[in-house]
């Protein structure tokens, strides 16, 4: 074998062998630990939020139960999440769906 040859696998060796590289790996990902905690967190935030608001009124638009649903639970059910907005889903699911809100408001 060529001798710059045998000097770069070397050095390649020496890169992934050192701790500096596995620190950094280990430090990524970590970061991205860090971020889909605060993603689950803020995803389960509103789902609770938007749950209970509709819960309290009494029904939900199927615009707001496809945000709901589509939009937020579905992903942070992907990510991992579970739990009270689970089980705050569930009762949203009970609740009659009505083409718009009374008044004419929405509520997000």
């Amino acid at each position: 074998m060529e001798p710059w040859i045998q000097m770069v696998i070397t050095v390649i060796c020496s890169v992934i062998a050192s701790s500096g590289f596995w620190a950094w790996l280990s430090q990524k990902a970590e970061r991205k630990d860090v971020k889909t905690e605060m993603l689950i967190g803020l995803g389960h935030d509103r789902i609770v939020y938007l749950g209970m608001t509709y819960i309290e009124r009494g029904y939900i638009t199927r615009d707001e139960y496809e945000n709901l649903y589509e939009y937020l639970y579905k992903p942070y059910e992907k990510m991992g999440g579970n739990g009270s907005a689970r089980r705050i889903m569930n009762e949203v699911n009970k609740l009659p769906i009505r083409d718009k809100a009374i008044g004419g408001t929405n509520h997000e």
